[in-house]
């Protein structure tokens, strides 16, 4: 989010979310997510490596760390799109190890893709009415007989209708999905999740590629999936936007989970910088205020080795 941008609302931050010293793997006063010893390697890397993680609920954790760190790995696997080499993991008391994705999904848990995934032959309202669960239409049978899936059919698109207005696409509702722009895409898909009433949110790099014009208009629906009462994890990378908005973050360096807790904690976390940059102990590296800039950290270690040159 552009450093001048700021926030139509200050969101209410959750508090008293752990329960003991913060640290990775931290128990959560009510946790949605329990995971356990989940691993997952191609080859010879070892993409994911986490011992333990807990998801607070009701609340939106960030979910960070540098390029390569894991982190939309474990998103596949805590959501049925891939499978673990080891581990357990639990979602609101049910177990889910093993469980494939639209299974997943129907328990209350949905995700949305850093690439979107919307079926760019079908129009906007067309991709909307597939969120939908549990239709009677997709009974073979059933479908036979209209009386059977009609009255469903009009309700579901009603729900989309007023989903598509509350994200304001509802001028492109019969406009194919594949004449969006890039952030009209991510509001569709989280548009879209919602139609199936989840629980639980998980969205992967939801502003990565959004004209700035449009990062506003997201940042304000993250925020609303909160206030409708649901828990929301989800990856960034732009640390003034996780600072604003997280009650939770969750950093993760080659695989594992590498520090916790509430944004300001974190960005001030030893572990964190080495995760990001390296080691720069002596260094200011400006995560006061949220942002790191690499040629201030270069352009210090300059002038710290020509001080002990001389």
């Amino acid at each position: 989010m552009p450093a001048d941008s700021k926030p139509s609302v200050a969101p209410v931050k959750s508090t008293g979310l752990h329960v003991g010293k913060v640290a990775p793997g931290v128990a959560k006063v009510d946790p949605i997510i329990i995971a356990d010893n989940v691993s997952r390697a191609f080859g010879g890397l070892k993409a994911v490596d986490v011992d333990h993680l807990e998801i607070p609920r009701g609340a939106i954790t960030a979910l960070i760390g540098p390029n390569g760190a894991g982190k939309t790995t474990l998103f596949n696997l805590l959501t049925g799109f891939d499978k673990p080499d080891t581990g357990t993991w639990s979602f609101d008391g049910s177990g889910l190890a093993g469980i494939p994705a639209f299974k997943v999904a129907k328990l209350g848990q949905v995700r949305t893709f850093q690439l979107t995934k919307s079926l760019g032959m079908l129009t906007v309202l067309e991709n909307m009415k597939l969120g939908a669960k549990g239709q009677a239409g997709e009974s073979f049978w059933k479908s036979l007989i209209p009386a059977f899936w009609r009255p469903q059919e009009n309700e579901i698109e009603e729900k989309a209708i007023s989903l598509l207005e509350r994200f304001k696409l509802d001028a492109k509702r019969d406009d194919l999905a594949a004449s969006l722009s890039g952030g009209q895409r991510k509001l569709l898909e989280m548009a879209r999740a919602l139609m199936s009433d989840p629980t639980l949110v998980m969205l992967d790099e939801p502003m990565a590629g959004v004209n700035p014009a449009l990062t506003q208009s997201l940042l304000d629906h993250i925020l609303g999936l909160k206030e409708s009462g649901m828990t929301v994890l989800f990856v960034e990378h732009d640390m003034h936007m996780v600072r604003h908005i997280a009650d939770w973050v969750v950093v993760m360096a080659e695989g594992r989970i590498v520090a916790e807790g509430s944004p300001e904690e974190v960005m001030n976390n030893v572990a964190v910088i080495d995760a990001y940059l390296g080691s720069h102990l002596d260094t200011d590296l400006g995560v006061v205020t949220g942002r790191i800039d690499l040629k201030e950290i270069q352009a210090a270690d300059a002038a710290a080795k020509k001080k002990g040159s001389k």
